[in-house]
């Protein structure tokens, strides 16, 4: 089984691919984590948020193909570790790859959304989009070691 984050900008500082490749690194073959990462459209005045987010769409939804679709979103489902080790649990027993959507600036297209098998959360905070990768990152591996019962996740 295969995660791919799929995220929209590809311009990202220098600690976000070393904090993404600190946790991508560790994560075991059966479930490796990939990033895939799309062109943020030109933005200025005249662009139309809701015309850029559905081009964005397409390249995610796209590259995402038939894979199990978890879009992240503030207004998705608030979890803690263990609650998504369980749904890592499930999705590795299904087999399916997983495709973990980020979207750009203005977040992701309603079609993004209800396209999703899953709606994922990852706080009420808005949190910036270079950082969200880095926590992802860091989430799928801790929810892999309590599956495995590797001593990283501690209570």
């Amino acid at each position: 089984m295969r995660i791919r984050l799929i995220a929209v900008g590809t311009r990202m500082p220098a600690w976000v691919g070393t904090g993404y490749e600190t946790y991508a690194r560790r994560m075991p073959r059966e479930c490796r984590l990939t990033l895939s990462e799309v062109p943020l459209p030109r933005r200025s005045k005249s662009n139309d948020p809701e015309r850029l987010k559905a081009q964005e769409a397409d390249s995610l939804l796209g590259l995402a193909g038939s894979d199990l679709i978890v879009a992240l979103d503030q207004g998705g489902n608030q979890l803690d570790t263990r609650h998504l080790a369980r749904h890592l649990g499930k999705w590795l027993q299904d087999g399916r790859n997983i495709s973990l959507l980020i979207g750009g600036p203005d977040g992701l297209h309603p079609r993004c959304l209800e396209r999703a098998d899953w709606v994922w959360s990852l706080s009420a905070l808005t949190l910036p989009h270079p950082l969200v990768r880095v926590v992802v990152a860091e989430q799928c591996y801790r929810a892999w070691c309590v599956l495995r019962g590797h001593p990283y996740h501690r209570d």
